[in-house]
């Protein structure tokens, strides 16, 4: 559903925004840009984790489907269209 969507892009722009800033000032503290990196690979784990799978939270406004239609009204509306003819030029 689409809401479900919203939801879950939600969350995983703030897990990597929120990641990217902690990863930054520790990485500008301790003066070492792998951490920055690191805390940057495990935010992103994590927001795979949370919005890749289909959880319960994300499914919760199921979209409406139009009935299915029986296979013989097809064929029945086929056979009543005049068939087309081709002029010969």
């Amino acid at each position: 559903d689409y809401k479900g969507q919203k939801l879950a892009e939600q969350i995983f722009q703030g897990i990597i925004l929120v990641s990217a800033v902690i990863g930054f000032i520790y990485g500008y503290i301790t003066e070492q840009f792998g951490w920055t990196v690191y805390i940057v690979m495990a935010g992103f784990a994590l927001s795979c984790l949370l919005t890749l799978p289909p959880w319960p939270m994300y499914r919760r406004n199921p979209l409406k489907w139009l009935p299915v239609q029986e296979s013989g009204t097809e064929e029945k509306k086929a056979a009543d269209r005049k068939p087309k003819r081709h002029c010969k030029s």
